[in-house]
């Protein structure tokens, strides 16, 4: 249907709406409505309307967060200046039959609420009308003719909330384009299914021996060369980025208006780390009044759900229930809460999470320098209990050797870079272009990654650090990177179905970027073993399918490997040199025992892939209440 152009009110409009509001009356200000009922005086209006240029938010929102009113009178004054009638939702409830009149998504984002239909014109419950002019064309494409009454934001979001929340649960599922989405491939496989596959694998090496090693062997051999020279060109940039900065660089300066910031904390069985959440969160120095976080919990978590009521969360945090279904995952929790969000930019972060206090600010300054292309800006991930034991001393070294000098150096040479999944904010606009994230990947941050660089998108990094709680016991451990390397292999088979149009979207250096990333770390574990068997050459004992590759073949692979290890093991003090992992240097050459692990874990997680692809194996913390417990 297309727009319709604004039309201002007239005197039947106003007769059945209930609003007496002439057309070219003009519109008395908010403040001195307020000053004149007595709720204010003009030292508060002018203090206000100084903040209100400093920040992103309407006038009474302002009031409100100062706490010099209730929002009750200033739904009151709005309904003085606009001379309009305010209903209760709650006892006047919007007529069922316009459900679905206009997507709940778009009411949500646009603050409306589809509350009467009288002859030719719809009736919106509104919250903000000095805004309904601008949205009004929108609106009108929809419904024709529309008018507005009065109610409260909380009211509106409620209703919307409970008259779709099968509508909205369903959309959470497929947000993401199928043709971007593991849900349209990823479908069990089964036990027969996969060992036949199986069987007829080991039919061909064993029919072709010769052909089968060499193969492997080549592959191999590739692999690492591949990934040991992006970690070199990654660690050349940030060796040339320190010797440059030298000391810390100056403060860019924020934006003059800061805006409002929504920040996602999907939590599920965590009732205890609630607390030590709220605390860890209100020391942020952005300011409460722009910060909107929603702790977005599942419908069937009783435990965390009535913890959290119990709770007096303050004005800045609240929850949003995620409905029941049959896929239970932390990227299709998001999806659905995603539609409740206020801010223009929206981070995520884990239960567990102490964020730098400055970081927000750092971070939404960093959005107003860069251009319309950054869509999205990545911190440091670090830990709180790395001297807990040699496990997550090992998990320190490879997360700051990760985020410091792999992701950050590949991001510098802007090449596609698989994000965490915490500590990572976004530009709503472009996230909500892109689908969101893939509610079926079980790491849909790293999707997320390269989908955005797939649209022209591109991430930033900045070092402010997140601490968080180490998975430093083996079996979560294990579970935990078994999760990671299933969404590695996810995401490279989900791209990879149409590679021709990949390689045109990313190009020739970002596709076998994406190619190292993905296929090659989860391949590189998978044949661990193969490598492994090098070790016996070197000691003088011959396994059986030795010969057949010449021995300077076996002496090639030798020295790929050792090349591969040194330039791990330079990596890694590289990443481990500064003040804060100073002490964990002395355990960088013990990570050739930590990496075997990982093999471990990609055997989970390539039997998942062949029969529970969307299993989500949750990774449990809470084990450290605070940050306080440790070191």
């Amino acid at each position: 249907m297309p727009v319709l152009p604004f039309r201002q009110n007239d005197n039947t409009l106003a007769a059945e709406t209930g609003s007496h509001w002439p057309a070219e009356a003009p519109v008395p200000r908010l403040g001195e409505i307020l000053r004149r009922q007595g709720r204010i005086d003009r030292g508060q209006i002018d203090r206000a309307i100084m903040r209100q240029r400093r920040e992103e938010l309407k006038l009474g929102e302002v009031l409100c967060s100062q706490e010099l009113l209730d929002p009750a009178d200033v739904l009151n004054a709005l309904a003085q200046q606009f001379d309009v009638d305010i209903v209760d939702l709650a006892s006047d409830g919007p007529d069922p039959a316009l459900n679905g009149v206009i997507p709940a998504e778009i009411c949500l984002k646009l603050g409306i609420c589809p509350w009467r239909k009288r002859g030719h014109v719809t009736i919106f419950a509104i919250s903000d009308p000095a805004g309904f002019a601008a949205i009004r064309p929108q609106v009108n494409a929809w419904v024709g003719h529309s008018e507005f009454v009065l109610s409260s934001h909380r009211q509106i979001e409620t209703h919307i909330h409970q008259a779709s929340v099968g509508y909205l649960s369903d959309r959470a599922n497929v947000l993401c384009p199928a043709s971007f989405s593991c849900r349209s491939w990823a479908a069990p496989l089964g036990y027969r299914v996969s060992l036949y596959a199986f069987a007829v694998l080991v039919a061909a090496v064993l029919t072709f021996p010769g052909t089968a090693v060499g193969v492997l062997m080549a592959w191999i051999l590739v692999n690492l060369a591949a990934a040991s020279f992006l970690r070199l060109a990654a660690l050349r940039v940030q060796i040339r980025a320190r010797h440059r900065n030298g000391t810390a660089p100056q403060t860019a300066l924020p934006p003059a208006r800061l805006p409002i910031v929504s920040v996602l904390i999907p939590l599920f069985r965590e009732a205890t780390i609630l607390p030590g959440l709220i605390t860890r969160l209100g020391s942020s120095e952005y300011p409460k009044s722009l910060l909107d976080v929603c702790l977005v919990l599942e419908a069937g978590d009783t435990q965390t759900i009535d913890a959290a009521r119990k709770m007096e969360l303050p004005a800045w945090m609240r929850v949003v229930e995620v409905p029941a279904s049959a896929l239970q995952t932390k990227p299709r929790a998001m999806n659905y809460a995603l539609n409740f969000c206020k801010g223009s930019i929206v981070g995520i972060y884990d239960a567990e999470d102490a964020p730098d206090p400055d970081q927000i600010h750092r971070i939404v300054t960093a959005f107003h320098h860069s251009g319309p292309d950054v869509a999205c800006v990545q911190g440091y991930l670090d830990f709180y209990n790395a001297r807990r034991n040699w496990l997550s001393r090992c998990f320190t070294i490879e997360y700051a050797t990760w985020f410091r000098v792999v992701m950050h150096g590949i991001e510098k040479l802007r090449l596609p870079v698989p994000l965490g999944g915490t500590t990572v904010f976004f530009r709503r606009a472009a996230l909500e272009s892109l689908g969101a994230w893939d509610a079926h990947n079980v790491t849909e941050d790293a999707d997320l990654g390269f989908r955005l660089a797939r649209f022209g998108y591109r991430c930033l990094f900045l070092p402010t650090v997140t601490l968080e709680e180490a998975n430093c016991r083996l079996w979560p451990w294990v579970r935990q990177r078994s999760r990671w390397l299933k969404g590695y292999a996810m995401t490279w088979i989900t791209h990879m179905r149409n590679p021709r149009q990949l390689w045109r979207d990313l190009g020739p250096k970002r596709f076998l970027a994406f190619q190292i990333l993905l296929l090659g770390t989860y391949t590189n574990f998978l044949f661990a073993p193969v490598i492994w068997s090098l070790w016996l050459i070197s000691f003088g004992l011959t396994p059986g399918y030795a010969s057949l590759l010449p021995s300077a073949a076996w002496w090639m692979m030798g020295s790929a490997f050792v090349g591969a290890e040194m330039v791990l093991l330079v990596t890694g003090l590289f990443a481990v040199s500064g003040p804060r992992h100073r002490h964990l240097i002395p355990y960088v050459i013990t990570m050739p025992l930590y990496w075997p692990l990982a093999t471990l874990a990609v055997f989970k997680a390539t039997a998942e892939l062949l029969v529970a692809p969307f299993y989500w194996d949750k990774t449990r913390h809470g084990h450290l209440s605070t940050p306080k417990d440790v070191d």
